[in-house]
Order: structure tokens, then sequence, then C-alpha cells
């Protein structure tokens, strides 16, 4: 067995080996007999009867590491300690710190970050609340928020489990945006509880990004959030992906020469992410889309459960067009899939118009695999970074929330959204524009900035900034 060609994951192997029993050599010959390439050996402690070594060694993929692992672990006097690699690693101890702005150097400093003249602060913002913003962290600071429950294509995993994706988004705040941006996980899945938190909690923030928090509930507790609080509250899930969807149609229709409200569009999957890129598509003018889930296109007339797919019904497929998938993909335009893998077959593809579009966004496995649809569309993109044109939210929310706290937004609204789809789509020139570069890369550092201006200059014109213009740098 062997690497294939490119293979460049470590994985570190803690062992305690019986100096009487075990063999180095034996544990070489394993590793390399499962295929794996030992990097380095490093002694941790050794002691009369045993010893502890760190091996370091590569792999291609995770079940490769199982394998090594496993015949390792067989070996006589061999005990598995524990197994980690360059992710875990780089997570030790969390992946985000706070760092103060000044250096607290003597009594004079210390009387001026705390008592007793932080009390004249406390009273200026006292008398004005509005200071806060101005004078605390509040004013370039966003609360993460996750109740665990619909973690990535995780599911519902539980709050400890979701600090580690948290954490991430906060990194990307920071590195992105320059927003510091905390994760905070909660240890409840109860609508009311989690509102009440959310509001005890949002005078120290300028915004509140909702992640990761299952539908139907999320709908409600954004929708309240934002009805009740004065500062931006944005589910990432639902409207980051619809931002960033709208920019890449924007580019893809342009380059097949179609118009997007003239558009036969079909969304399969109408949870949380589908509901929200339908309000776009609404709000850009599409009048003709179709939404699937497993019981097939949603149509009006009929008695749903979910009150989001009762309103999807009242504002859709205008034609009343039955059936499954596979039926009502006949003639479409555009495909977008937010549901799960595989449900999107070649020969659904093959019933498209000419120059198909095909967002198949389910990770990590999309709806359809782009060498499966390729003969038969004209443009595809995925969620996935291991192909073109990646539907990432990080294109949105690092910019979005940038501006929203820059102007002091006191929501995001539909206006926002869409000047940061053209704003995103603007990156793309038409010279660059083709059918694998239709959304630009999460590490073109030009798209933040044209989303902060889209979003600032839309939360203007729709009333919803609270600064002065003339301020806004």
């Amino acid at each position: 067995m062997s690497i294939p060609t490119g293979a460049n994951t470590n994985m570190i192997l803690r062992l305690e080996l019986d100096k009487e029993i075990a063999s180095f050599g034996n544990i070489a010959t394993a590793i390399g007999d499962s295929g794996g390439d030992i990097v380095a050996t490093d002694v941790v402690r050794t002691e009369k009867k045993s010893t502890v070594r760190d091996i370091t060694f590569s792999v291609y993929d995770q079940k490769h590491s199982d394998l090594i692992v496993e015949a390792v672990g067989k070996l006589p006097g061999v005990k598995v300690v524990h197994v980690s690699d360059q992710t875990f690693l780089l997570h030790l101890g969390g992946k985000i710190e706070m760092a103060t702005k000044f250096p607290i150097k003597n009594r004079d400093d210390l009387s001026r970050v705390y008592t007793p003249g932080v009390a004249r602060v406390s009273m200026a913002i006292h008398e004005n609340k509005a200071r806060a913003h101005s004078l605390t962290i509040k004013r370039n600071t966003v609360a993460v928020i996750s109740d665990g429950s619909a973690v990535l294509g995780l599911g519902n995993i539980g709050p400890e489990a979701a600090m580690p994706v948290m954490e991430g988004k906060a990194m990307l705040f920071k590195q992105l945006a320059g927003v510091d941006a905390f994760p905070i996980c909660l240890a409840t899945q109860d609508v009311e509880e989690i509102l009440l938190i959310v509001k005890a909690l949002s005078p120290g923030f300028g915004g509140i990004n909702l992640e990761d928090i299952s539908a139907p509930r999320c709908f409600d507790i954004e929708k309240r959030l934002v009805e009740e609080l004065d500062i931006p509250v944005f589910h990432d899930d639902q409207h980051g992906t619809a931002v960033v969807l709208m920019a890449g149609l924007i580019n893809a229709v342009k380059l097949v020469g179609k118009k997007l409200e003239d558009c036969k569009i079909v969304v399969c999957g109408i949870g949380a992410a589908g509901t929200a890129c339908t309000r776009m598509l609404l709000s850009a003018g599409v009048t003709n889309i179709i939404g699937v889930d497993r019981q097939g296109a949603i149509l009006k007339g009929k008695e749903y459960e979910n009150p989001f797919w009762q309103w999807y019904a009242e504002n859709t497929n205008p034609h009343h067009i039955e059936g499954s998938l596979s039926e009502v993909i006949e003639g479409a335009d555009v495909f977008i899939g937010v549901s799960g893998p595989g449900v999107l077959k070649a020969a659904d593809v093959k019933k498209m118009a000419a120059d198909s579009i095909v967002f198949a966004m389910a990770n990590p496995s999309p709806e359809i695999m782009p060498e499966e649809a390729e003969p038969y569309v004209r443009v595809m993109a995925t969620g996935r970074s291991d192909y073109p044109n990646q539907i990432n939210n990080v294109l949105c929310f690092p910019g979005m929330f940038r501006g929203a706290l820059d102007c002091r937004a006191t929501k995001i609204n539909e206006e926002m959204k869409l000047a940061a789809s053209h704003a995103i789509a603007s990156v793309v020139s038409d010279d660059e524009l083709n059918e694998n570069y239709i959304i630009p890369s999460v590490f073109n550092h030009v798209v933040v900035e044209k989303v902060r201006e889209a979003v600032i200059n839309a939360a203007y014109k729709s009333g919803v900034a609270q600064r002065r213009r003339e301020k806004v740098q």
C-alpha cells in the first residue's frame, strides 16, 4: 500500500511502549506496511518499565489514519494513548483570546481604565445610553450565538461541540473585517429562553450573529430579536447563504445571457437557507420559483403544519406545478440545492433548459457531483472549496457586519442584503467572468470593503443607519 501523490496530512500518535515487549522496529514496519510515512519520532517521557513516544506520520485521509492506528494498536506491548493531527493541535486551548488595547503600567493608568476615573465614563453612558457605541466595545463587537442544534453538516451536537465552529467564525470576523466577535454557545434549545438570554446580553454588543440554530425555531428567534432589539440581528445560515447565492446568480445569468426575473428557478430544500434564498430571489424580481421538499412541490391551497411552508406556498409556484423534483425541474433555468447529497440526478439535469445553471450547495456532499452534471450544465457551483465557484458565507458576513457597525444600523434589511450581493458580484469583472469563475475567492481582500460600502449606502437609503453620514469613514 502506498500514499497517493500529494498526500500531506500529518497525524501524531502517542504510544506507551513496554520496554521488555515492544519494538520500535515493529511499529515502523506496521506503519510502513499500512502505507504510512514516518516524519518524526519524539520521546515524551521514559520510566523504568515503559516509554511514551509521539510518532508523526503522513496519511491521505481519516480512513487511512484509522487503519494505521488499528495496525499499531495490535502490536504486543504497545498502548495507543492518543491520536491527534494538525487540526486538533491548532484547537488546543481554543483559537481566540482577549487582548487589551493599552498596557497598564502605573497607578495613573490604573485610575483611568478602572476606578476612580472610569466612573465618569459610566455616568456619561448612564445619562445617554447611545454613548455606549463610542465609549465601549459595543462599537465593534458581535456576539456569535448558537445552541448547537444544526452545526454544519453534523446536526444537533450540542453547545460544547459547537464552540470550535463559533470560534472559527470569530477568527474570520477579526481577520477579514476587524470585527471583534465572541462565541456564545447556549445550553438550551428553548426559544423563549434563547430570546431572554440574547436580549439580556445585547447591551455589550453592537450586533448579533445567529448561527447553526435549527429550523423552524431559527425563524421565530430571528424575527422576534429583530423586532425587540435596536442592533442588527443576522442569521447567517439563512441570509449569508442567500446573499452569496444571489451574487453568484447575478453573474451566472449574465454569463449565459438570461435575465434573472425571466428564469424558472427550482429550489430544493425549504428550510432556513432555502426560505431565505427564495425571499432574496423575490426581492430581486423573480416570480417563477418552485420550492421542492421531500413531499414534492409546495403548492398554494394545501395546508402545511409548518407556518413558513404556508408562507412559501402563498408566495411561490405561480403556475401550480405539482410533482417530485424530477418532474418539476423540466425546463428550469436554475436549480438551487440546499438539501442533501445525491437528490439531483443527471437525468434530471438533462431535462433543464439550455444553458442551465446548477447551484448544488449541500455540504460536504452536494445534490449532484460536478463530474456528473458537467456534460449537461453551463454553470455549476457548490459549497465546497475543492471545486470552482464555491458559495461560501465568508464572502458575506464580515463585510455585512463591518458596514452595519460603522453606520450603526438598527437592523440588516433586504435592501442591505441585495446591495451586498451586487457588491460581491461586482468583484468579478466582465473580462474575468467565465463558467469557472462567477464568484470571487474568499481570500480576495477587495470583497469586504466592497460589501461594507454597499451595505452602508443601502442602510442610509433605507433609513436604518443612526450614525451621521459624515462621521462614517
